[in-house]
């Protein structure tokens, strides 16, 4: 991801609009709470996605997750922002499982912004909702060891 994207290159208008049309399609029979996401990727191609629920509740997916698949099916690799339009009236931020793919593929100084049907919205850094995450940085900074090593150099 480029280290130059700043708030000021982004179109959050845009997004915002995009992630409110994705909220339209969401599949929510069971909570009726839809959410739609829009991201827009290094190279300025915008993609969409909503929550998709399931009978079997383990199986929905959420609107960011299938915004972000929607983008790396696409051959994305790097996302500068991301929005998430809620009709609910207080604004909701990520799940878990969204926050941890969301840092997969945004930098930690990457902006995510919540918007409601009201107009309230607000940002967060990647950083700011996961801080600390698990990324591939982490995979790459590790030190493998193999159980047999460890006890050959007496460290069991």
């Amino acid at each position: 991801m480029s280290a130059n994207t700043t708030n000021n290159d982004i179109n959050w208008q845009q997004l915002h609009k995009k992630a409110e049309q994705a909220c339209e399609h969401a599949y929510a029979p069971y909570s009726h709470f839809k959410v739609g996401a829009a991201l827009v990727s290094d190279d300025d191609q915008v993609f969409t996605g909503c929550n998709v629920e399931n009978a079997s509740y383990g199986l929905t997916v959420c609107a960011e997750r299938n915004c972000i698949a929607t983008a790396v099916g696409q051959g994305i690799r790097h996302i500068k922002a991301l929005v998430v339009f809620t009709a609910q009236k207080q604004l909701t931020s990520p799940c878990g499982a969204c926050r941890q793919v969301i840092a997969e593929f945004m930098q930690p100084n990457a902006h995510i912004s919540l918007v409601n049907h009201l107009g309230e919205s607000k940002k967060w850094r990647v950083s700011d909702l996961l801080p600390d995450a698990f990324t591939p940085q982490s995979l790459k900074n590790a030190s493998y060891s193999s159980p047999s090593t460890a006890q050959e150099k007496g460290q069991s």
